[in-house]
């Protein structure tokens, strides 16, 4: 321990100095000859000096020590902290409070409290019922810890508008996710709204502008039906790259009744950035099922059906938000695109690598193809694809169905697993029925595997 100057001065000052000399030089403290008297009384002087010093330094000590052992005590109280735990697993349930910690036993009553507690690995289990939407999800997952939020019961959780002026954080989305590494997996997005009825009116079902996100297995209906047309647009399912996400997938979901008829800025299915588009069901949609835009490229579309739409599938880009384009290197195999207005169509900046292989394209009044010079298609079915129960009324109303019929020309003759590159050739998966499609089976064309 590091002694206090006023000590060393204390300690020095009790020594004593020889009559008419100096503290320092040549003449300082000098001793008298051996054998002289005053050798030992000088000696013995100095000892007593030197053992009153260490006794008035023990006080001190003592003092410096108690203050060092109450700061530390003292430190240690103030720094204790009770974390609060999370569990990996939260629930939701039409009869749980917001104030309840989340758990089977006592569940959260709404899905926006739910994504406040949510963490990197949690799942959030919704059980059948009906909930306010309206709501913004900010929490990223990890690559190898996903956030997964997901109905109990395929479309048995329902989320409907918000009664009055409660819009929630976005008023003109049900669902409006800003976060990466986001499963949103199996709900039912309900935007209709009643005459008289005081509900917000979406324009957008589920956004998301994250990175590796998955909107799977949804079912999003009646989303901007009574909107004005205008060019803000909409959606059922919005994956955009305004917030520079990329790579994520739509995969096995229902979107149909999207926009007032005859608008032309509200899509189905609307993907801006990098990923993949299959296995799902679009119908009734005031502009394009399935459209491409802005910095969309690299894109998959495979194995959707598209019927009752202004246009079944629209591949472009344009009004670009990061990137210069064009889309380019996007991927088009396996879909059925009927009875819709237009069929399958390039529009503004697109690039020569896009392909376009083993759909079946048929029905669609102002034509089939519209692609870009020089551009071509290969292994269509220009048939009728024989759904099982499909007419003409269903493009005002009714739930069609669109599973193949034993005699569909669609059976078997999708684009084979062995004839793709890359990563296409591996991510078959289920169908829209979650049906397997078997690697060694012949693949259908369409959502349905027959």
């Amino acid at each position: 321990m590091r002694i206090p100057a006023s000590i060393h001065r204390r300690r020095n000052d009790a020594l004593p100095r020889r009559r008419g000399a100096s503290a320092s030089g040549p003449g300082a403290a000098h001793s008298p000859p051996p054998g002289q008297p005053e050798q030992g009384g000088a000696r013995l002087r100095l000892r007593l000096h030197a053992h009153v010093g260490m006794l008035l330094l023990i006080p001190l000590l003592l003092v410096l020590v108690l203050a060092l052992a109450a700061c530390t005590a003292k430190d240690k109280h103030t720094v204790s902290v009770t974390p609060q735990l999370v569990p990996a697993e939260l629930f939701v349930a039409p009869d749980g409070l917001d104030s309840n910690p989340g758990t089977r036993a006592a569940p959260l009553r709404s899905l926006a409290r739910a994504a406040r507690l949510a963490t990197p690995g949690a799942i959030v289990n919704v059980l059948p019922g009906t909930y306010h939407g309206g709501l913004r999800t900010t929490v990223d997952g990890l690559p190898d810890a996903r956030i997964v939020f997901r109905s109990t019961r395929r479309w048995g959780a329902r989320i409907v508008p918000p009664p009055g002026p409660d819009a929630g954080a976005n008023g003109k989305m049900a669902w409006d996710n800003r976060a990466s590494y986001v499963d949103i997996q199996g709900f039912e997005v309900d935007g209709s709204v009643q005459p008289g009825d005081t509900g917000v009116r979406w324009t957008i079902g589920i956004y998301s502008g994250g990175s590796q996100d998955r909107i799977l297995g949804n079912h999003v209906h009646d989303i901007a039906t009574k909107a004005p047309c205008d060019s803000g647009g909409g959606s059922g399912i919005g994956v955009d790259s305004y917030y520079r996400g990329k790579d994520s997938e739509v995969n096995g979901n229902s979107v149909h009744d999207i926009g007032p008829p005859g608008c032309r800025y509200v899509q189905g299915i609307y993907f801006a950035t990098t990923g993949s588009i299959r296995n799902n069901i679009v119908y009734r949609v005031a502009e394009a099922g399935i459209h491409l835009w802005h910095d969309a490229r690299e894109v998959v579309i495979a194995n959707n059906t598209v019927a009752a739409s202004n246009t079944g599938i629209l591949v472009g880009g344009g009004d670009f938000y990061h990137t210069q384009g064009p889309d380019d290197h996007t991927r088009v195999f396996n879909n059925i695109v009927f009875d819709n207005r237009y069929g399958i169509s390039e529009q503004g900046a697109t690039g020569p690598h896009n392909s376009y292989r083993n759909n079946l394209v048929f029905k669609n009044s102002e034509g089939d193809w519209q692609l870009a010079k020089g551009m071509s298609h290969s292994g269509t079915v220009a048939q009728a694809p024989q759904f099982v129960d499909y007419h003409s009324d269903y493009r005002r109303g009714g739930t069609p169905d669109f599973r193949l019929a034993a005699h569909s020309p669609a059976i078997g003759r999708g684009l084979d697993p062995d004839a793709r590159s890359g990563a296409d050739a591996c991510r078959d998966g289920p169908d829209f029925n979650g049906k397997t499609r078997a690697r060694a089976a012949a693949v259908d064309i369409g959502a349905c595997q027959h």
